[in-house]
């Protein structure tokens, strides 16, 4: 199996968390003798490829990032872009990441999704969900690893099925939404300890003033 995959943020490959998804979850679909190729939108020279990329292969995955259930601008430009008529039919599955941890909060993003292979002449292949990456980019090796290897197995489920729409594919997003106990004890633990690595994340990204400056 030959796969597509396209990079649907507008972040560059080097702070792009869905980069480094993508990159993990190829290395499960190639462990199991796929093969893929990428492309970036965040890089304008590659359009014109993953244009012909897109209309011309039958297995096309879309990665992106949602960003307060809102889908990048840069993919629905490079969408709107694509020609009306395709060569040969596709299933067109995704893979739909974010920083917030819950199933709920990725809802409204797949629902938008699932509607979008009908008007680009695609089958749907599932879309697979998993919140919880903020700290990707930022994360030691080893706690990034940790995040990044269910990627990798979940890159081999789909060299074996061709999409997302497994079980296992729809129990990847975790919990729908987090007990009220657990939720009181995310608000207490990010005030006691969370705050804190925040403020060391900016200190170490430069930043001088406290978090709770504006125009931070």
């Amino acid at each position: 199996m030959h796969v597509v995959i396209i990079n649907g943020s507008p972040r560059t490959k080097k702070f792009s968390n869905t980069d480094k998804i993508i990159q993990s979850f190829a290395k499960g679909l190639q462990s199991e003798g796929s093969t893929c190729e990428v492309y970036s939108l965040s890089n304008r020279s590659e359009w014109e490829a993953a244009w012909e990329a897109f209309m011309t292969h039958d297995k096309i995955i879309i990665a992106l990032p949602l960003y307060v259930e809102c889908a990048p601008s840069l993919l629905l430009e490079f969408l709107s872009t694509l020609p009306t008529e395709r060569r040969k039919p596709a299933t067109l599955s995704f893979i739909l990441q974010s920083g917030f941890a819950e199933g709920c909060q990725l809802r409204c993003g797949e629902a938008f999704l699932k509607s979008l292979p009908a008007q680009l002449g695609c089958t749907f292949g599932g879309c697979l969900l998993r919140g919880n990456n903020f700290s990707i980019r930022i994360a030691k090796e080893g706690e990034r690893n940790k995040i990044l290897k269910p990627y990798a197995d979940m890159g081999r489920s789909f060299a074996q099925k061709g999409n997302f729409l497994s079980p296992e594919a729809a129990r990847f997003v975790g919990l729908e939404t987090f007990p009220l106990v657990l939720r009181k004890f995310i608000m207490l633990s990010y005030k006691v300890v969370g705050h804190r690595k925040f403020c060391r994340a900016a200190t170490e990204w430069g930043c001088t003033r406290p978090l709770d400056d504006r125009p931070y």
